[in-house]
C-alpha cells in the first residue's frame, strides 16, 4: 500500500523552515500583542518580565528564549507598536490643502492616543529611568528603538508637507512640539477637563497652519 502522503510533492529543508519561522513569528506576535494588552491597563505592577509571562500564560523562560532579556522584550514592544501605529502624518491625503491635513493629523493623533498601544507606551515610559543616559546604560536596546521615533517621526511629517510651498524648519518646530501638546490634550480629556476639546483641537490646528503657512504680503 502506498503512504497516505504518495503523489504529494516532497517538503524540502526551505520550506519547512519557513513554516517554523512563521509559526514562531505568528508566536513572538501573540506574545507582543498580549504584552501590550497587559501594558496597556495602566497598572505599573504590568511592567514586570513575570507579570507579562504570567498574563500571557508562559514561563519567563519562553519569553526570555523569545526576546533574550527584558530589555529585548520592551523594545521589541515599542516597535511592535510603532508597526501598529503605522507611518501617521503620511496617511493624511496627499492632495488635501494645508489647514486640511493638519485637521487630519491632529484628530488621527487624538484618537491614536487613546489606543490600546499608546497606553501601553505611557505605561512603560512612567516605569523606566527618566534621565536618557541612565536608560541608555540599563536598557540600551529600548533606549535605541524610542531614539528612533523621533527623527522617524521627524521625516514622516516632511513628507506630509513636501508638496506645499512650507518652509522645512517650521516643519521641524512642528514635529518637535506636537506630539507633548496632543497627549497634554488627551490628558485633560481623561482627567475630566471642563474645557471644550473640539474648540481646542480646533485652536492647535489654526496655530499650527498660521505658523506653517507661507508668509503673504500686500
Amino acid at each position: 500500500m502506498p503512504p497516505v502522503d504518495a503523489g504529494r510533492p516532497p517538503v524540502t529543508a526551505a520550506a519547512a523552515a519557513r513554516r517554523v519561522n512563521r509559526r514562531g513569528q505568528a508566536t513572538r506576535d501573540a506574545m507582543l500583542d498580549a504584552a501590550i494588552s497587559s501594558l496597556a491597563s495602566g497598572d505599573p505592577a504590568s511592567v514586570s518580565g513575570n507579570r507579562i509571562a504570567k498574563d500571557i500564560g508562559a514561563t519567563w523562560g519562553v519569553i526570555k528564549y523569545q526576546f533574550d532579556d527584558i530589555d529585548g522584550l520592551w523594545a521589541a514592544v515599542l516597535h511592535r507598536t510603532a508597526e501598529q501605529r503605522g507611518d501617521l502624518p503620511v496617511s493624511v491625503k496627499p492632495e488635501a490643502p494645508l489647514g486640511e491635513r493638519v485637521e487630519a493629523i491632529i484628530e488621527l493623533m487624538y484618537e491614536g492616543l487613546t489606543a490600546p498601544e499608546s497606553r501601553a507606551i505611557e505605561t512603560l515610559r512612567a516605569a523606566l529611568p527618566r534621565d536618557p543616559d541612565e536608560l541608555r546604560r540599563l536598557f540600551p536596546k529600548t533606549a535605541a528603538e524610542f531614539a528612533s521615533w523621533g527623527p522617524s517621526w521627524t521625516e514622516s511629517c516632511q513628507r506630509a508637507f513636501a508638496d506645499l510651498d512650507v518652509d522645512p524648519e517650521r516643519v521641524r518646530e512642528v514635529a518637535a512640539f506636537l506630539p507633548g501638546a496632543m497627549r497634554g490634550l488627551v490628558s485633560e480629556k481623561q482627567l475630566g477637563s471642563f474645557q471644550d476639546q473640539v474648540l481646542a483641537r480646533r485652536g492647535l490646528a489654526r496655530a499650527i497652519v498660521a505658523l506653517l503657512a507661507p508668509a503673504r504680503f500686500g
